[in-house]
């Protein structure tokens, strides 16, 4: 466990280490924050931590987090002020070769970009050399990627449009290398790359006769045979398969673990098919009795983020700081995600929140602890302590590189529920995802949804203006979603009337100066920095976008005192700048570390 520290912001210098004390090293004086409060800053060999310390002179925040590192080289330990180094170091790498031929194909019938035939004949060899038992370690294709290699091909030859089908190069690759390859790889494999014997012509018999060899995985190829053929699948039959096969065992024994391939292929089959309403209610639903019952949060009002689990890899993540102002004035806030996620491998909630000192192995009786705690207001969830099956695919997910149905599903829970009102909110970046993570807030039977497109396809909407030159498709600030209407309705399916609404936000119009986005680039310690600096009342891009995403949150969902937006990015303003949104994220990391 890494070394941790306790903020306490009723005491001053008041800091307490655990477990083993190691020596600490005194870093340079930061600038100027605000009249009520400074940063301290201690270094230990495993991660850097702060102290707030009221009624001193006034300083500001600089980039002392960043000098906050450990030597990745040579040393062993892990920089905790970077996102790629949460990693767990345990997880097997990906051979990059055939990983970036998956971020070519494995994607959907209109993104997928073909493989020319030099990029196909060196995929191949490789995927060859490695079935023979040529490569090692790290260079060895692994069977998840397999699973979705093939799995990509298979479909784009027999369910996609013309100009994302096999290009001739990979079709001349393929055939050059299909006589060998029948002869070095599993059948599982041989199954996922012509599972009818008729793409690579007459002669294979193991894909048609190929059923599995335990009975989860016989219910899996059952499923995947449809998947590879363009196809879908009912809500029962997909959540079968999922908790037939998870949690995902990698101890190699084959009397209770399913082949990775055949997974591989079934998650990423499922994306590029892209799913129906019934198969991501069913990723979504699948396992929400896992840990029983959700538990009952005393609170008026909870909203439920979702951000996406990979995290940011360019831009400022301004959702922690978001909940620490909306529950100063009673918006509980609910927070759920991961330590590191791939594909991006970027900043989470859950990063800075360690990086803090904060307790983040919460469980969901906890969490509903501090939503109801006075001087706190919100929480965090780690899917590690609320799911176990399905983190036990994050490793995984690494290697099968594109985005599974998880990655939509996930973001839309209900880990703690509330006896006042509830709301979702969710980030989108792909067009077409808005509607299906409305239905899946509305199936979970909130009063209010809100998806939005930010910036990475997280939920921080941008003061940044819009460029002439911006990408086709639906823009950054782009909101949909629904708020009820507090009446009963007849005709509406649970009772509730509700009214649906979508727009741009433009920060300009509400009085926001435009500004480009902080960059953090990876960096958990710059992503604090602002955030924190903000809090603390420094004025810039950073607190704008904090006020402008809580006031237009509030506004959006309907909240209490939000239905004039003047009034609600004022409420957020003052939240910010009398210091109780800076307390409450303070209260969280001591009282985090205390609850029971």
């Amino acid at each position: 466990m890494p070394t941790r520290a306790i903020l306490d912001p009723g005491r001053v210098n008041q800091i307490r280490w655990n477990p083993n004390p190691s020596p600490y090293v005194k870093l340079r004086p930061p600038q100027c924050l605000s009249p009520q409060f400074s940063l301290h800053f201690l270094a230990s060999n495993h991660l850097g931590r702060l102290i707030i310390r009221k009624n001193a002179r006034p300083l500001a925040v600089k980039s002392v987090l960043d000098s906050v590192r450990t030597d990745e080289t040579g040393s062993g330990l892990r920089n905790p002020s970077i996102s790629t180094s949460y990693r767990n170091p345990n997880f097997p790498i990906p051979n990059q070769t055939v990983l970036e031929a998956q971020t070519r194909v494995c994607t959907g019938p209109t993104q997928t970009r073909p493989l020319n035939q030099e990029q196909a004949f060196k995929v191949l060899e490789t995927i060859l050399k490695s079935a023979k038992g040529e490569l090692k370690d790290e260079e060895q294709v692994s069977r998840a990627q397999l699973g979705a290699f093939f799995a990509a091909m298979t479909i784009r030859a027999n369910a996609f449009p013309e100009p994302t089908q096999w290009s001739e190069g990979e079709r001349c690759a393929m055939n050059h290398y299909w006589p060998q390859l029948v002869q070095a790889l599993p059948p599982d494999i041989i199954f996922i790359a012509d599972p009818e014997g008729s793409i690579m012509g007459a002669g294979n018999s193991i894909g048609p006769r190929f059923g599995g060899s335990i009975p989860s995985e016989m219910r899996l190829v059952g499923a995947l045979r449809e998947v590879l053929a363009g196809g879908h699948l009912g809500y029962e039959e997909v959540q079968g398969v999922l908790k037939d096969v998870l949690p995902l065992k990698l101890d190699g024994s084959a009397s209770h673990s399913v082949s990775e391939s055949l997974l591989s292929a079934f998650l990423i089959g499922q994306r590029m098919n892209r799913e129906t309403d019934r198969e991501l209610k069913a990723y979504c639903l699948a396992f929400d009795d896992e840990l029983g019952q959700p538990p009952i949060a005393d609170v008026k009002s909870l909203t439920h983020y979702g951000e996406p689990y990979d995290g940011n890899t360019r831009f400022f993540r301004s959702t922690l700081f978001v909940a620490a102002v909306r529950s100063c004035y009673g918006e509980s806030c609910l927070l759920h995600g991961v330590d590191w996620m791939p594909p991006k491998a970027g900043i989470t909630e859950e990063q800075m929140l360690q990086f803090m000192g904060a307790n983040t192995h919460l469980s969901p009786l906890q969490a509903k602890m501090l939503l109801e705690d006075g001087e706190v207001g919100f929480g965090y969830v780690s899917q590690r302590d609320t799911h176990p099956s399905l983190y036990s695919l994050v490793g995984f997910r690494e290697h099968i590189k594109k985005r599974p149905p998880l990655a939509t599903s996930e973001k839309i829970q209900q880990i703690v529920r509330a006896r006042g009102r509830e709301a979702i909110v969710a980030g989108f970046y792909h067009d077409g995802y808005e509607e299906p993570l409305l239905m899946l807030m509305r199936r979970r039977g909130v009063q209010s949804g809100l998806v939005v497109k930010g910036e990475e396809g997280a939920l921080s909407m941008t003061t940044k203006s819009r460029s002439i030159h911006a990408s086709k498709g639906l823009p950054v600030n782009y909101c949909s979603g629904f708020r009820s209407l507090n009446v009963v309705s007849a005709g509406a399916l649970d009772g509730v009337s509700r009214e649906t609404f979508t727009m741009e936000v433009n920060a300009r119009d509400l009085g926001f100066e435009p500004s480009d986005t902080p960059r953090t680039d990876r960096s958990v310690s710059r992503n604090l920095e602002l955030g924190l600096a903000a809090l603390g009342g420094e004025k810039g891009p950073a607190y704008d976008r904090i006020v402008l995403n809580a006031g237009m949150i509030d506004h959006l969902l309907g909240c209490d005192g939000a239905e004039d937006i003047s009034r609600a990015l004022d409420r957020a303003r003052e939240a910010i700048d009398s210091g109780k949104a800076l307390s409450r994220l303070l209260n969280y990391i001591k009282v985090s570390n205390k609850v029971k």
